[in-house]
């Protein structure tokens, strides 16, 4: 995976922005930052969409800024100009595509239907975009070509919001979901970044989806974790289940350690659906992990909360 498609794979949301006012772009990225989101599409829908591309670049550095609805050679080369990291476009023309590519710039070409995906995949690329994804049978089509086309990789765009947006992003063929919930014309009409950096805070957290779902207990022995995992049958009827190194017990909801583990008292687990976005989101925010405790599935923070070691869990 190139950099560029790492980034937008860590950000894991892409919001599609028609700006009206190119005034009004310095501030709507900013907003876009604070709340989490320091990727954005800038669609050609409107004139001034060059001159807020050129905005961000050279003012908000730290923004990944990319052109959408790009249909012409003319506005891939006003894109690139504007310092554009990534082109996409709504439908699959391979003419574009192939110029895209000429200017070494990352083109994400719109795909309804997998003829489309396999010209894509023809033209060399891995990452597509899928639009109109709801319209177009949503997840459970990406599910469905996801054995044939196992090799790529989709945004899809169309339908997206705070609501079914954890159904995509969960899957491994998912590179980012693109959506403009959080950035309606409403909104940067009236100037309402507050509410636009909720809104970001708000889509972040429904990404990535955390949950509870275990807190663990440390004791020295594993007579003292089978009479502890006890206590809990005696007191509120969990029955327990015994494994190599723990017992679960309440619907494992407690883990009782069969012997001193991670955190002075017990570990805390954090379910997410995407671990490697949600390790991306608290690196950026300052946040340290005991790097030799990453896995495909889990990863413990380096601080303890509370004399509790906490760990984020792959959601399955």
């Amino acid at each position: 995976m190139n950099s560029i498609l790492e980034q937008i794979y860590n950000v894991g949301i892409v919001p599609v922005i028609a700006i009206d006012d190119a005034d009004k772009a310095v501030p709507l990225a900013k907003a876009l930052i604070k709340g989490g989101i320091n990727c954005a599409e800038i669609t050609f829908r409107t004139a001034c969409a060059e001159e807020a591309i050129r905005r961000i670049t050279e003012q908000v550095p730290e923004m990944l800024v990319g052109a959408g609805t790009v249909l012409t050679k003319e506005q891939v080369d006003k894109a690139v100009d504007a310092g554009s990291k990534f082109i996409v476009s709504p439908g699959f023309n391979p003419n574009i595509i192939k110029y895209a590519q000429s200017k070494g710039v990352l083109m994400l070409p719109g795909t309804a239907v997998p003829g489309e995906m396999e010209q894509a995949m023809e033209l060399g690329l891995d990452v597509v975009k899928f639009f109109p994804a709801e319209n177009n049978g949503g997840m459970s089509m990406l599910k469905a070509v996801s054995a044939p086309y196992s090799k790529l990789k989709f945004m899809p765009t169309g339908g997206i919001n705070e609501n079914n947006i954890s159904d995509y992003i969960i899957s491994n063929n998912i590179i980012a979901c693109g959506g403009s919930w959080m950035v309606n014309n409403n909104l940067i009409a009236d100037e309402n970044y507050d509410e636009i950096t909720r809104l970001s805070k708000q889509a972040i957290k429904a990404m990535l989806g955390f949950k509870v779902v275990h807190i663990g207990i440390n004791t020295p022995d594993s007579d003292e974790a089978r009479k502890t995992a006890n206590l809990f049958l005696e007191m509120f009827g969990f029955e327990y289940q015994e494994g190599e190194s723990s017992i679960f017990a309440g619907e494992r909801s407690i883990e009782i350690m069969k012997k001193p583990f991670l955190g002075e008292n017990g570990h805390i687990a954090i379910r997410t659906n995407s671990l490697p976005r949600a390790i991306a989101y608290f690196k950026n925010k300052g946040f340290e992990f005991n790097e030799s405790t990453i896995t495909p599935v889990a990863a413990y923070f380096k601080d303890e909360i509370a004399g509790f070691a906490i760990h984020l869990l792959q959601n399955k």
